[in-house]
């Protein structure tokens, strides 16, 4: 492998100091108009690129924010980092992004490796398995800003952009009981994190408003997937808790509930299904899908601008920290 150009070779080449290369690339005034045409040219013809990193040491300031997702190939996650990239680029911010694939483990790395590589902030929503947070408060108290967006939990006083996940459960039990429903089946995860313990209550609290009594028997906590939502949806139709609605807590878990259905010559709405996240999917399949969308585009918005306001505050004693509560909003499609 060829060796990376350096501005040692700038400066040996050209005749100069170190100091005097490093100030014209940045297009210091204290620099000749000659001096920087030289040493911009022959950076070119060398293919010299700058060491972010060390240059974040000298400055204080790398000009990146790690954003830390559970999985890219959730359309909900790759729609927030989309809207917020936008608005970061726009300030001369560069996003990394690191995926944990729902592991703690994975997590705790990606906290690390963005904390070596100098990042200005961490934007993170946390894995299924995170339960202690020491590595998230560890990179807050080395004085990072750190923001959770979607999988926001109180046990973490911090700076977060979320939906408010009680009324997603309640809206989207509300809305099949408004069609006639009563015996409605919830199938999600076995996860203990707050946001699906909050739409269960969502979930439990609209049974309670209508007068309709809570079945345990019409529950599955297991996997949040197309396979999880095929295995729950069989369970609960081979049970004597035969339901006659659905929701899975995310649209891929509704898909696995359709198949499931499907197979067994039901086709929704004949037992309705709704869904969580309004995945880009959920619009083109048979039937298309009702389902809870998260704003993932405003929210990406509200984690940029959330950041870039702490980077701009000149003193963080007296605020208070901002939690954002965006509304969910009910998509009805033909599935209900």
């Amino acid at each position: 492998m060829e060796k990376k150009p350096t501005i040692y070779d700038i400066a040996k080449a050209l005749n100069v100091t170190t100091s005097t290369v490093s100030r014209a690339l940045k297009n210091s005034s204290l620099i000749s108009e000659d001096t920087r045409k030289k040493v911009w040219e022959y950076a070119k013809k060398i293919n010299y690129r700058p060491n972010k990193i060390a240059s974040s040491l000298s400055s204080g300031k790398s000009n990146i924010v790690g954003v830390i997702i559970p999985s890219a190939l959730v359309q909900f996650f790759s729609a927030v980092i989309n809207s917020l990239e936008q608005i970061l680029q726009q300030k001369g911010y560069t996003a990394l992004l690191y995926q944990t694939n729902e592991s703690y483990k994975s997590e705790v790395n990606g906290i690390k490796t963005l904390l070596e590589a100098q990042v200005d902030g961490i934007i993170i929503s946390p894995s299924l398995e995170t339960y202690d947070f020491s590595h998230i408060n560890k990179a807050h108290h080395e004085g990072i800003p750190v923001i959770q967006f979607d999988r926001v939990d109180d046990k973490i006083d911090l700076p977060s952009v979320s939906i408010d996940d009680e009324k997603a459960g309640y809206i989207a039990t509300k809305h099949l009981i408004e069609s006639g429903y009563e015996r409605i089946s919830y199938i999600s995860t076995d996860s203990k994190i707050q946001i699906f313990k909050q739409r269960f209550e969502g979930y439990k609290r609209a049974l309670s408003e209508y007068g309709y009594l809570y079945r345990e028997g019409l529950v599955v906590l297991g996997e949040m997937s197309i396979k999880g939502g095929m295995e729950g949806a069989r369970k609960i139709m081979e049970s004597k808790h035969r339901p006659d609605a659905f929701i899975g807590m995310d649209d891929f878990t509704a898909l696995g509930i359709i198949k499931e259905l499907t197979k067994m010559n039901i086709i929704p709405p004949q037992i309705p299904v709704v869904g969580f996240a309004n995945q880009t999917f959920s619009e083109y399949i048979t039937p298309s899908l009702s389902t809870i969308d998260q704003q993932a585009e405003n929210m990406g918005k509200e984690c940029a601008n959330l950041f870039l306001k702490i980077r701009d505050k000149k003193s963080d004693s007296d605020d208070k920290i901002e939690k954002i509560v965006l509304d969910p909003i009910l998509i009805k499609r033909e599935s209900s």
